[in-house]
């Protein structure tokens, strides 16, 4: 079961269509990996909230490769308070993290359990 659902409706429905022709010994990986995904979403999301600024915006470009900063300037500002780097930052500069994000999200078995599977798929 996915436990934290995703805010926009197509996406739940495409989800639970795809877990209901998932093999069954897949099925709970593909569970915790729309879970994850589905807080992470929300995570970047939320970095509108903080009503990042032009500010943030070029101190974000400061850390960035020569190269891509200069692929962020073009596309400006407002293009860029959706991508995802940026809204991490903006996160980040007010004190929230992904992973802690995450583990305030998820019940701490479901994360543990996702963590291992995780470690299994790397292995093989």
């Amino acid at each position: 079961m996915i436990k934290i659902k995703h805010p926009e409706e197509d996406c739940n429905v495409s989800q639970e269509a795809f877990l209901a022709n998932c093999p069954v010994d897949q099925r709970r990986f593909h569970e915790l990996l729309f879970t994850v995904g589905n807080i992470t979403y929300r995570y970047h999301q939320s970095a509108k909230d903080y009503s990042p600024s032009l500010q943030d915006y070029h101190e974000w470009l400061e850390g960035l490769p020569e190269n891509v900063s200069k692929g962020m300037q073009e596309k400006g500002f407002e293009s860029c308070k959706s991508v995802l780097s940026f809204t991490r930052y903006v996160n980040e500069k007010n004190d929230v993290g992904l992973e802690e994000y995450i583990q305030q999200q998820m019940d701490a078995e479901d994360l543990a359990e996702y963590q291992s599977l995780l470690t299994i798929e790397k292995e093989q």
